[in-house]
């Protein structure tokens, strides 16, 4: 009977309960480590909420990459992404406004999703129509996103009508980031659509004989996740305001936050709990963030420590087994 009890127990131990622990763990100690660095000016309740709140921009956008990088695909125009979406938004928000329309909300909420989904569709497209890989592909289309929004700007600063940016605060902006998170729950757990993402991310060729259309669902992964960067591009411009047309490049620094949550979101995916994983690990990378900026660290620093804590975190949350192909 104890032979039979431990499997199970063990079992039970490495499943969500055990995923849910480690990252309140992960939060605990962080949180910890910069409150007896910098006690005075880090880590309050009000400061917490404001480390969640921003947790939850690249979160939106990170739960809809996830869709592509469980594919084994990744996206370097993510933020070019955000930039347009946003600029695009902005520019529809402002014309519905000056013409007393009432629909700036419509405008500014359709405008950025559908500009993020339309960046999504051609990512997705010119990937599976030119064969190279999906990295080389989005770092090219991304010169070209920034191109289009520095047109659309007009070479000006976009910023948000005053009464259309209630979406950048509480509760609006955790009404969305919960609407984001329970699609993109329904999508990967109980559509056609998650399950196949999962059998191509798995063996892209057993998929393919299963009669999967893998170019079509990659090319959906794509739009998906377009998608939710354009919700994250509604709370970007919402809190901040204003959104500033960025070339060469630049925009590539968007990149990083999401991504790095999306790497919780697979690490965690043995525990059941992907998508809750990169809510919450958006949340660990800014309680670090802020810790650093509370200390006064230069950005070189914080970059530096923050990358090597996330190495730490996944390889930690990672075990591979004996003989498997790491990739």
């Amino acid at each position: 009977m104890d032979a039979t009890a431990k499997p199970a127990a063990k079992k039970k131990f490495t499943g969500k309960p055990a995923g849910y622990g480690m990252l309140v763990i992960f939060i605990f100690v962080a949180w910890l480590i910069f409150k007896i660095l910098s006690p005075s000016n880090f880590g309050s309740p009000s400061q917490m909420m404001t480390y969640f709140n921003a947790g939850l921009m690249a979160a939106t956008g990170a739960v809809g990459f996830y869709f592509v990088m469980v594919m084994g695909m990744f996206d370097f125009s993510i933020g070019a992404n955000i930039m347009l979406s946003a600029i695009v938004g902005c520019v529809f928000a402002n014309k519905l406004v000056q013409s007393n329309t009432g629909l700036g909300y419509v405008g500014f909420v359709i405008g950025c999703i559908v500009t993020g989904a339309l960046v999504g569709l051609c990512n997705g497209l010119f990937y599976v129509k030119l064969h190279i890989p999906s990295m080389i592909v989005t770092t090219g289309l991304a010169l070209i996103y920034e191109a289009l929004g520095s047109y659309f700007a007009g070479g000006q600063l976009q910023t948000l009508p005053s009464n259309v940016r209630g979406l950048g605060k509480m509760p609006g902006n955790l009404i969305v980031a919960a609407m984001a998170f329970i699609i993109a729950y329904i999508l990967l757990n109980y559509t056609k659509l998650g399950t196949y993402t999962y059998a191509i991310g798995s063996d892209e060729f057993v998929a393919k004989n299963m009669g999967i259309n893998v170019d079509l669902y990659k090319v959906l992964a794509f739009v998906i996740s377009g998608a939710f960067f354009g919700i994250e591009a509604i709370l970007t411009i919402s809190f901040g305001s204003s959104m500033e047309a960025q070339t060469g490049m630049l925009s590539m620094s968007r990149n990083f936050v999401p991504t790095m949550g999306c790497f919780f979101g697979l690490a965690f995916r043995k525990y059941g709990i992907p998508l809750p994983a990169i809510f919450l690990g958006e949340f660990v990378i800014n309680i670090i963030f802020y810790g650093f900026i509370a200390l006064g660290a230069p950005t070189a620093i914080q970059d530096v420590i923050t990358g090597l804590a996330l190495l730490l975190i996944v390889a930690i949350t990672t075990k591979v087994r004996k003989g498997e192909v790491v990739k």
